[in-house]
């Protein structure tokens, strides 16, 4: 079923066997799963996808499960790319169109990584697991644990978006809050995990929740007829999702299903200006980003004050010729009412700030009109019910407007 031979650490490149349960390298660094792509890529090629399953594991060749009985889904992936005609004119980019990960099970891209990162712990007998989450990831691997019966405990920022709460707690997390961020959320699973024997599956710390979230990248190519756009534009975190669609590119280049010669899209890194270490490091010209103090913004799923793979993100956009950008919470605001009022697409805050960062590009020149330019909505709008509160008018039961 699948092509992995490896794993491979990111940092110092030593190779570990990928049939052992494991987190990170001996140096530190993030492991990634490597295939023999010469292999898979003679074994299927585009057209042999036509008739698969609608869903991620479509690409099971380029995915981490060995056996099919391990695969645990929901029907997560395949989500739509949309033309977004209306907001496109109204930021001067014709060409625009949104992906919308809102759609996937549980209302977010991390079911993606959740789904991959489960099947792989059933497969290696793993019963326990233990992570750090604004809210999102952690609602999906509890979803995911649930449907693969493994134990999910879970620790979230105390301000995390009450859905994300009320997800834990429906499908029998075991759930805490902490009076702080996710980097203490993080701290806390770390010095607990020994006594309760949890696997770790934080961000990057474990080599298979990048392998569902690359899938993205594998859509986007076959959505567009096995083209590329000219940008991608990401709201980032912890980073998984572009350094997974830089993954997922390179991947279909050597597996022959993309030319040698492909014009790579140039991945944008958008982060909120409350918390934008990424981009400062970006900035500065510093291949690792430092801690950002008082991390602050609506867009809870992107406050990551310090993230494991931040050299990763790095090295995505500046390969790609792309670039960083902060986008202020007043911003991310506009940037929802414009496209659910453009578009009827209500989303994600995290996805609007890639909304308010399309603007402040295309006025900086960086975009332009004829640019194919894909954003890429990580979540549904309705899992913040928080972020936007109108205020409706109460009318008597004899009243006429």
């Amino acid at each position: 079923m699948t092509y992995m031979t490896h794993l491979e650490c990111s940092r110092c490149h030593k190779t570990y066997d990928p049939d052992q349960v494991i987190n990170l390298c001996e140096c530190g660094g993030p492991l990634l799963v490597r295939y023999d792509l010469k292999n898979a890529g003679a074994a299927v090629r585009p057209e042999n996808l036509t008739g698969r399953v609608s869903s991620l594991w479509r690409y099971r060749e380029v995915l981490p499960v060995r056996s099919a009985e391990n695969i645990v889904t929901l029907g997560e992936g395949m989500t739509p790319l949309l033309p977004v005609p209306r907001l496109g004119e109204a930021l001067g980019l014709p060409n625009l169109m949104l992906k919308d990960e809102g759609v996937n099970p549980t209302g977010t891209f991390k079911a993606r990584g959740a789904a991959v990162g489960m099947s792989r712990a059933k497969e290696l007998g793993i019963r326990k697991v233990g992570m750090p989450t604004n809210g999102n990831a952690g609602g999906a691997w509890a979803a995911y644990g649930a449907r693969a019966g493994v134990e999910v405990t879970l620790i979230m920022p105390v301000d995390a978006p009450a859905m994300s709460v009320l997800e834990a707690a429906a499908v029998g997390a075991d759930a805490y809050m902490v009076r702080g961020q996710i980097t203490d959320a993080g701290a806390i699973i770390a010095r607990s995990a020994g006594a309760h024997g949890w696997f770790e599956a934080a961000t990057l710390k474990e080599p298979y929740r990048i392998e569902g979230k690359k899938t993205m990248g594998y859509e986007i190519a076959e959505q567009l007829g096995w083209t590329l756009p000219d940008v991608i534009l990401y709201p980032t975190g912890g980073g998984v999702g572009i350094i997974g669609i830089y993954k997922a590119i390179r991947e279909m280049v050597q597996m022959g299903w993309l030319p040698e010669n492909v014009k790579m899209p140039r991945l944008v890194a958008v982060q909120a200006a409350g918390c934008a270490p990424i981009v400062k490091a970006y900035q500065e010209g510093k291949d690792v980003s430092e801690k950002w103090e008082d991390a602050h913004t609506v867009a809870q799923g992107i406050r990551v004050p310090k993230a494991l793979g931040d050299f990763l993100v790095l090295e995505a956009v500046r390969a790609t010729g792309g670039t960083c950008v902060a986008v202020p919470d007043e911003d991310t605001l506009w940037g929802l009412r414009q496209i659910s009022r453009c578009e009827g697409l209500f989303i994600c805050p995290e996805g609007a700030s890639l909304v308010g960062a399309a603007r402040i590009l295309r006025r900086q020149g960086w975009l332009q009109p004829e640019d194919r330019v894909v954003l890429l909505n990580t979540g549904a709008g309705i899992k913040y019910p928080d972020v936007l509160k109108p205020q409706l008018p109460i009318l008597d039961k004899d009243a006429t407007i």
